[in-house]
């Protein structure tokens, strides 16, 4: 079958892409970066190079294919997130309208129940109810837990300050997914198109509460390792000094506002399914080990 992917080489389409390539599928990636071409090439797949943001872009790269996925692409820097997702999405639904396509699987993620109170999240519940408009079209949607890669991110801490945390407690249990175990759900999707209607499917590897992430950093590097609660302005500056607007990091300190007073994981709660194979624990050990041979 053609497929075309979203994402360009992320941490989920990259490894879709090799997944499906390796199934034999004929596989589109579309990517804003001229640079990631050759690379997408040597992988056996057609390099798209455009912008979600144009929609007859898009519409060309979408034609011809038996199924597509999406994904909304990093806006750190945004100062309108729900403004700017609501437009790619749109464009989303445009394209494959025009394009005749009966098969989508998008990422979502896990909050995305509800329309507002879950920060960057809730606009995922606007990504869907805009796909979903699309009256002839099969729609999954993954709604993924907090990615096992966002961890990267926190190894200077753990590693020079003995240190994690985030602006919730450490006794909450959170839904964690491997960015790999997302790529082989979505692949299986693909590969077969039996699913029809409308529909989410909560996608986690693992569960553990901030405590018991920390607990396992400790063992990992021989030295106790506490999760540390920062106030939402911590995080927010912290965020900010990587590279997010204030506004994304606002939005940002929201989810986890949303995870500490029960809001983020309700519905996960109702339609819980740890469906994903890698556990957090083994990939920790990888991530430390890279970066100790690195």
């Amino acid at each position: 079958m053609k497929i075309t992917i979203t994402g360009s080489l992320g941490n989920v389409s990259k490894q879709l892409a090799v997944n499906l390539i390796n199934k034999g599928h004929q596989v589109t990636i579309i990517s804003q970066d001229a640079n990631k071409a050759v690379q997408i090439a040597a992988m056996g797949a057609v390099a798209a190079i455009g912008s979600v943001k144009d929609t007859a872009f898009l519409t060309t790269a979408f034609k011809g294919a038996d199924a597509v996925y999406t994904m909304i692409p990093p806006l750190a820097a945004s100062e309108d997130y729900y403004g700017d997702v609501a437009v790619i999405a749109a464009n989303y639904r445009q394209a494959l309208a025009d394009a005749g396509i009966k098969h989508v699987v998008n990422l979502s993620g896990i909050g995305a129940h509800v329309p507002a109170g879950n920060g960057l999240s809730s606009a995922f519940h606007q990504v869907e109810q805009i796909l979903n408009q699309l009256p002839d079209t099969h729609i999954v949607h993954l709604r993924a837990g907090m990615f096992y890669t966002n961890f990267y991110g926190n190894l200077e801490m753990i590693l020079q300050q003995q240190i994690i945390g985030n602006n919730f407690p450490g006794d909450i249990r959170l839904g964690l997914v491997h960015p790999h175990d997302i790529a082989d759900a979505a692949t299986s999707l693909l590969s077969g198109l039996t699913f029809t209607g409308k529909s989410f499917r909560n996608m986690t590897s693992d569960e553990k509460t901030g405590n018991e992430i920390a607990a396992i950093f400790g063992r990992l590097t021989s030295q106790p390792v506490q999760w540390v609660p920062f106030p939402d302005e911590a995080l927010q500056q912290g965020a900010m000094q990587n590279g997010f607007s204030a506004h994304m990091a606002s939005l940002l300190a929201q989810v986890g506002v949303s995870i500490r007073e029960g809001r983020l994981y309700a519905d996960y709660e109702k339609n819980k399914v740890v469906a994903g194979q890698r556990k957090f624990e083994d990939f920790a050990g990888q991530m430390l080990k890279a970066v100790v041979q690195g």
